[in-house]
């Protein structure tokens, strides 16, 4: 009865002319960009992967929702910046979305499922269910090459979750000084592309643990990919002699992880330092004499051969002798290769695993992948798993469609402002549907071209 009150909306009067709104636009939708989703998710058939990895218990006389409309309902909500379950009580009338779960976006019949559907959804799923999920990932990151890659960098790091309350393994941290969550991130370290994630209880981990999960990726990318080079890499807390060990069990294999300096690691360091205290103090010298800043640093690199008590023998150690106006910083990094130049090595291929904290930036500041706040352990891994669904969707879209426009290196965030978050008019006739957009949209240019080649992979095949 309340829809039946016109609201009139008033505004400062603008160029003369009086302002006023009402709601009486029709059908709108503010998230245009939930039919894009829909045509990735088609074109590389995520929702439908992780859907087959559920062991559905409902019983059919009672569902109203199947398994792969209930994900696709939320990883695409999570995908257009709406990371609560409870939006979807307002954005399950949404002609938009509804369209993208291949339902009729106008009929009154077709809602899509309410916030404590899905909650029952994240409720039930068990630890095989999660299990089966995450290999699901790595099915779908192996899926998303043509043919076998000569190497990839499988770049691994743990971020802090906060918890909030009474969730289940919320342990405190003393690293982070809170109660948290610490899951396991696996990205490729080339393209950027997730490979899976673990959600953890929030100690730290161990290296049997470590090596447990690396292992069973592993055992995945080698049924795939016999002979694909693959480095592993992580920074210190990641050089375990389990995870070593793994690089001596296939020849394939290397390893990149970062070293704490040590009481008979840090002298071996020491001569090296010696030389770049020298040359930063030559530095500045000659920089005052000619007028100019001194130098931020000094970096002198080498290498020496180092056995911890726990290897099971010698290793190659890059030392960066770091000489800076406040004082040494001396780094190690442990490594099976042999042929990088020390510099070469720690400074390109060591480095570069910053990229992987920016993955986890994107899928946690843009995706909310730290939203767990259910009490339920499996149920927050369910949750982890909507951001990763939604990262891996964006991602293909902007490798596969948006290369080569201006939003090819954009931010999660950045597509779901400029590309998402777009008004349209839907009209629904017998046998269309009609799509009206703003005549002023200033990307239209890559929208067309998202649209088309959206379109032109996924068109049914002309008949014979």
């Amino acid at each position: 009865m309340a829809d039946a009150i016109p609201t009139q909306l008033r505004f400062p009067t603008s160029a003369g002319f009086t302002i006023r709104a009402e709601f009486d636009g029709g059908a709108m939708s503010s998230d245009f960009g939930a039919i894009l989703l829909r045509g990735t998710d088609l074109q590389i058939g995520l929702t439908s992967r992780l859907a087959s990895a559920i062991d559905d218990k409902r019983h059919a006389s009672y569902i109203d929702h199947s398994m792969v409309d209930l994900l696709r309902q939320r990883i695409f909500q999570t995908a257009s910046g709406y990371a609560d379950g409870n939006d979807s009580n307002t954005l399950r009338r949404d002609p938009m979305f509804k369209l993208a779960a291949g339902r009729a976006p106008l009929d009154e019949g077709s809602d899509l499922a309410s916030g404590s559907t899905l909650s029952r959804l994240e409720n039930s799923v068990s630890t095989k269910d999660i299990y089966r999920l995450a290999k699901s990932f790595v099915e779908a990151f192996i899926s998303s090459y043509a043919q076998a890659p000569s190497v990839i960098v499988l770049d691994m790091d743990h971020s802090e979750d906060p918890t909030h309350g009474q969730q289940e393994f919320a342990f405190y941290n003393h690293h982070y000084g809170n109660y948290c969550y610490l899951p396991l991130f696996l990205f490729e370290g080339i393209s950027g592309k997730l490979i899976t994630a673990v959600l953890r209880p929030g100690k730290r981990p161990t290296g049997r643990e470590n090596a447990a999960i690396i292992k069973r990726v592993l055992r995945l990318l080698r049924q795939a990919w016999p002979e694909t080079h693959i480095l592993l890499r992580g920074d210190g807390h990641f050089s375990n002699p389990e995870l070593m060990a793994l690089y001596e069990e296939d020849p394939y294999i290397d390893f990149l992880f970062g070293l704490a300096g040590n009481k008979v690691l840090s002298p071996k360091a020491e001569p090296l330092l010696e030389k770049a205290r020298a040359l930063h103090q030559t530095n500045c010298v000659n920089a005052k004499r000619l007028g100019l800043h001194a130098p931020e640093a000094t970096r002198l690199y080498d290498d020496v051969v180092y056995q911890a008590g726990s290897w099971s023998k010698a290793y190659r150690v890059v030392v960066k002798a770091e000489v800076m106006a406040a004082g040494d910083n001396p780094r190690f990094v442990v490594t099976s290769l042999s042929d990088p130049s020390p510099e070469l090595l720690y400074r390109d291929l060591y480095c570069a695993r910053g990229q992987d904290e920016n993955c986890i930036k994107a899928i946690k500041n843009d995706l909310a992948s730290d939203r767990t706040s259910d009490h339920a352990f499996l149920a927050n891994h369910l949750r982890l798993f909507y951001s990763c669904a939604a990262y891996v969707l964006i991602h293909s879209l902007r490798e596969n469609t948006l290369v080569h426009t201006e939003l090819a290196k954009a931010q999660p965030m950045s597509i779901i402002l400029k590309l998402f978050k777009l008004a349209v008019r839907v009209v629904q006739y017998k046998d269309r549907i009609k799509l009206s957009l703003p005549s002023s949209y200033p990307m239209k240019g890559v929208l067309v071209r998202v649209t088309e080649l959206l379109y032109l992979v996924l068109r049914p095949p002309a008949p014979a």
